[in-house]
Formats: structure tokens, C-alpha cells, sequence
């Protein structure tokens, strides 16, 4: 059994799915059913699923809020953690932990790899930098799976933002100095149920990787290649115009290049991201399919 923190967000929603369509048995808390900053709470969870596999999907994940909600990015993405691992330490359980592309900078110009230093520029970052440390200071048994530029058909993303937008407005202005690989749920989701069994076997593939879709875009080819997808459907195609970084100042600064080598997770677990622009364009199909279904049972 596989139980998942953070149940109720995107990764969570969508691994629930798909181990449902793959028949492998999984159970996915969402908070208000286990607060991963509640030691109490998480030996509770253990004791109801008794899981062989824990996958933390849960975590602080508003970039720019955290520059002032300090305490709260430091609570989920730093103790929270801390507190899983150390429970799965205790009950000998092995865990996947989720993160992220801020730990770095963002200023080497080819892809990272797993053992590039970190660097990262704000709180959402260095929160996420000291959660993996916590993860591995406390649990031997462990995979750290660093992801970017997520996206699916569940909770907030900036492919669900884009087809808002593209329904709405007649123009969009996004960056375009910024790099990544735009990674979809649904292959995040397919990673994960890759590692969780030969963890649960025992095998010594302990580490940190990273896992993203193929191919490399900015956030305007992203959001170009989302409108694209969604037009012959909504009928809708606004012009999407290139602008910089500094032309849309956030509180956190953003890394330039987001890009990642994904060499070891592919050796390891015979899996590849597949390329964005396919995903793209699915994910935007359904999402405006689900958005229609909705409408039509509304009567709007």
C-alpha cells in the first residue's frame, strides 16, 4: 500500500487516479486528514494504512507569499518533512519526497544534474533546500524526486491559468527569459508508481533524481502552445506577447533556467518525461473538455 500527503493538491489528485487505473493500492490523505506538521497525525495514518511506500506530496508551495508567510514555508516545507521522514525512519518505511527546481539559482547555463550545487534565491527555495536535508539527515531510505514547471487537470497550475486567460482577454503577456521543462502530472504521477515498488522491494535505489518532461520552452512558448491547443475548441486565440522578467517584477525572484538533465532517473527506472508539447496539448484538451461537460450540466 501506498499512502500519499497531500492528497487534495495536483500530484496528489493525480496519483490517486492513476494508481486506481493500474489497480495498485494507494490511499491519499489530504491535510485536513493528516497535517504533515502533526507527528500525531502521521502515526495515525500509519497505523489505519500500514503503507510499504510513503509518498510526501505535500508541501508550501505559494512562491511569492513565502517571502512573508515565512514561518508557514518554513512549517511545511521544512518540519513537515522532517517529521514524515523521521516517522518513516521509525516504522522502516521508505519514502519519496517531492521537490523542486528553486533549490537552484538558476544561472548555469546547461542542465542541472543531481549533485549541482545549490543556490537558491528566496524562502520558497531555501525551504525546500532545508526540507531535503531533513529528509536525508533522518532516513537513509529515501528518494528525493525534484520536479519543475508542473502542471495537470487538478488543483492550480499555469496551463489551467492560460486557458482562463485565453477565454478572457485578447492579449497575454508572459516571460520569455525564462527557461524549463514543462512537466505534466499525469508522467509525474507515472514516475512515482515506478519507484514506489522497487522501493517496497528493497532495492538500494536510494538518492536524489530528477524527473521533468522533455524538451525545453519558456513560459510565452508554454503559453503559446497552450492557446494553440485550446483554440479550435473555445474558438478563442489571443495574442500572447513576449516580455522580460523585469518587465513583471514578483516578490520572489525566479530562476532563469529551470532546465534538467534527467539521465539518472532514466537509467534507474527505465522512464522518460515525454515531450511537453504533447502533454501541452492534451492536458489542455481535457481541461477545456471538463470545463464544457461542466457548463452543459449547469445549463450555462
Amino acid at each position: 500500500m501506498i499512502l500519499v500527503f497531500g492528497g487534495n493538491g495536483q500530484l496528489g489528485q493525480e496519483l490517486a487516479g492513476a494508481a486506481a487505473t493500474r489497480d495498485i493500492p494507494l490511499k491519499a490523505l489530504a491535510r485536513s486528514a493528516a497535517d504533515i506538521t502533526d507527528p500525531g497525525a502521521i502515526e495515525r495514518a500509519f497505523d489505519d494504512v500500514r503503507p510499504s511506500v510513503v509518498v510526501n506530496a505535500a508541501a508550501y508551495t505559494k512562491v511569492d507569499l513565502s517571502e512573508k508567510e515565512v514561518m508557514e514555508a518554513e512549517r511545511g516545507n521544512i518540519l513537515g518533512p522532517g517529521i514524515v521522514a523521521e516517522a518513516c525512519a521509525a516504522s522502516g518505511i521508505p519514502l519519496v519526497h517531492m521537490s523542486t527546481d528553486y533549490v537552484f539559482d538558476g544561472q548555469k547555463a546547461e542542465p542541472y544534474v543531481e549533485d549541482d550545487p545549490i543556490a537558491p534565491l528566496g524562502v520558497y527555495g531555501r525551504t525546500k533546500a532545508e526540507g531535503e536535508e531533513r529528509v536525508r539527515g533522518a532516513l537513509p531510505h529515501h528518494v528525493i524526486l525534484r520536479t519543475a514547471w508542473v502542471y495537470g487537470e487538478f488543483g492550480h497550475n499555469f496551463l489551467k491559468t492560460m486557458v482562463r486567460l485565453a477565454q478572457e482577454r485578447d492579449e497575454l503577456r508572459v516571460v520569455a527569459d525564462q527557461r524549463g521543462s514543462p512537466t505534466s502530472t499525469r508522467d509525474l504521477a507515472s514516475a512515482i508508481l515506478r519507484i514506489a515498488p522497487r522501493l517496497a522491494a528493497g532495492d538500494a535505489v536510494w538518492g536524489t533524481y530528477h524527473f521533468a518532461g522533455s524538451g525545453v520552452t519558456t513560459w510565452h512558448g508554454f503559453a503559446e502552445r497552450i492557446v494553440a491547443a485550446q483554440a479550435p475548441l473555445t474558438g478563442r486565440r489571443p495574442r500572447v506577447i513576449p516580455i522580460m522578467t523585469a518587465d513583471y517584477p514578483t516578490p520572489a525572484r525566479r530562476p532563469a533556467n529551470s532546465t534538467f538533465a534527467c539521465d539518472r532517473f532514466a537509467c534507474v527506472f527505465g522512464f522518460r518525461g515525454r515531450p511537453w508539447s504533447e502533454q501541452t496539448d492534451e492536458i489542455a484538451t481535457a481541461v477545456v473538455n471538463a470545463q464544457q461537460r461542466t457548463r452543459l450540466h449547469h445549463g450555462a
